[in-house]
């Protein structure tokens, strides 16, 4: 039949771009989003898993294998496709905090899934990462996809993404931003666009709890922690994300990220996943600091025309009926407005005694920060430049063990000694998360944008919960009528 396709996976592609307007009402910049989620695997994986493959059956890779994968579900959803078309069989491996869709997909098509639990190390055996490593050591003719470091990956949007889009649009737009995951997409369409249009920028967003915005920004490793969003952020470095590329990273937290995601349906009749609606919320953010830089208009007199970024939309919402467009589920994370939940950071600052944040400067002498502990009897501060940017954390003992190991001085600049066993948050983050935050690291930093604004330590939420109990507890007294 003349115009016919000779399979599904001839379908990838050729998405369609749309332009934002009620969920960016106000805004002076416009913001168009690349509508991945329309692939006939439902997700821009379609891309990387048609061209992964492609690499593997030229390395040898021979009908009747297996291939394995660890997945947050789009990947294995694509590869899943592919191998009902070619006679491969699947093995996925996931971890336990992805939608039950997710899983229900896969196995839709005849894949084979384990779930591993999401809250331990990636070293860890029990990671969903080892976990696929050693199916695909122990099984014969396979293919381990490896997204995290397979090459394909971001040459797949090299070739395909980012062409694609210069096509559509002959680059008429100033900035670039998508979701940081395994970076594929980032670094691959980022390098073609770069490459096309020099002034290009490219943007990432993360959300919190992620390693990637305080490496970007400050340099350090520091405390990755579970966060709900899925598909996006992650606990360690994919060698697929080049971070060079970036020129800025933007934070988002779970509720702003569910909440556009509902919004983008709603409002823009998207039907999105949950790292679409972050890559929009992260997207509107790098609008507004563009306003404030005076970069919302292209061009002068005449030819002048608001700046415009394009977002890369990943996946569909079917996949998140049970979390994101489920009220009850919402509400039992705290996500909707009428939900008390236990709180958000901001609550707990509001609740705590006022002090002023005490912090060091870089350049800092070891017995000025010991006076400056002493005089105010605090035993740990953030070290923060006269910008207000984050550079680490001192507590006393690890003053204590510089001094004691006669590595240091007394004289001896704090940087020399500043740690990386924080993890940051913003005032949204909520205090279900903190609990996890604290469990493995000396504090949390609280950061406004790219600014300091408190440090939480354990002491802290144990006094708001010890507060909030007493609240629960005091028995309201009725006036006595006279």
């Amino acid at each position: 039949m003349q115009g016919a396709l000779v399979d599904i996976s001839k379908a990838v592609g050729n998405t369609p771009i749309v332009r934002l307007s009620r969920v960016t009402a106000g805004l002076p910049v416009e913001i168009y989003v690349k509508c991945e989620f329309l692939n006939p695997g439902g997700s821009h994986k379609d891309r990387l898993a048609s061209n992964m493959l492609r690499r593997a059956e030229e390395d040898g890779l021979k009908t009747g294998g297996t291939i394995v994968e660890a997945t947050s579900g789009n990947t294995g959803a694509s590869l899943a496709l592919l191998a009902a078309l070619r006679g491969y069989k699947c093995v996925f491996v996931m971890p336990d905090k992805m939608s039950q869709e997710k899983i229900s997909h896969l196995r839709a098509f005849g894949a084979r899934v384990v779930v591993c639990p999401t809250a331990v190390e990636p070293e860890d055996p029990r990671s969903y990462y080892q976990v696929a490593e050693r199916i695909a050591r122990e099984t014969p003719n396979c293919f381990y996809a490896n997204q995290y470091r397979n090459p394909a990956n971001p040459e797949a949007h090299y070739l395909s993404s980012g062409p694609e889009i210069w096509k559509q649009t002959g680059g008429d737009f100033e900035v670039f931003c998508a979701g940081m995951g395994t970076g594929g997409t980032l670094s691959g369409t980022g390098k073609y666009l770069r490459e096309k249009k020099p002034s290009m920028k490219v943007v990432g967003v993360d959300p919190v709890g992620s390693l990637y915005y305080d490496f970007v920004k400050t340099g350090r490793i520091t405390k990755p922690f579970s966060y709900k969003v899925e598909g996006i952020g992650e606990d360690f470095f994919p060698s697929t994300m080049d971070l060079k590329i970036l020129d800025d990273v933007i934070r988002v937290d779970d509720k702003e990220c569910f909440l556009m995601t509902r919004d983008m349906t709603r409002l823009e009749g998207l039907f999105v996943g949950g790292s679409g609606g972050a890559a929009v919320s992260g997207a509107v953010k790098y609008a507004r600091t563009m306003v404030d830089r005076g970069e919302a208009v292209v061009g002068e007199g005449a030819g002048a025309r608001p700046a415009r970024i394009l977002v890369f939309l990943a996946d569909a919402g079917h996949k998140y009926l049970s979390k994101i467009f489920n009220d009850e589920w919402m509400r039992e994370n705290g996500f909707l407005e009428d939900a008390p939940g236990l709180g958000t950071v901001s609550d707990l600052l509001a609740a705590r005694e006022s002090r002023p944040l005490v912090t060091a400067h870089p350049d800092a002498k070891l017995r000025d920060v010991v006076a400056l502990m002493k005089s105010t009897s605090i035993s740990q501060l953030p070290v923060v430049d006269s910008r207000g940017k984050l550079s680490g954390i001192v507590a006393e003992v690890d003053v204590l063990r510089a001094l004691v190991s006669g590595g240091k001085t007394l004289d001896s600049a704090i940087t020399e000694v500043a740690e990386d066993d924080y993890a940051t948050v913003t005032p949204n983050t909520k205090v279900e998360l903190l609990q996890g935050v604290l469990s493995d690291s000396k504090a949390a930093i609280v950061e406004d944008g790219d600014r300091v604004v408190a440090i939480v330590t354990r002491i802290d939420l144990i006094d708001f919960f010890t507060k909030q109990t007493a609240a629960a507890t005091t028995p309201s007294i009725a006036p006595t009528a006279v």
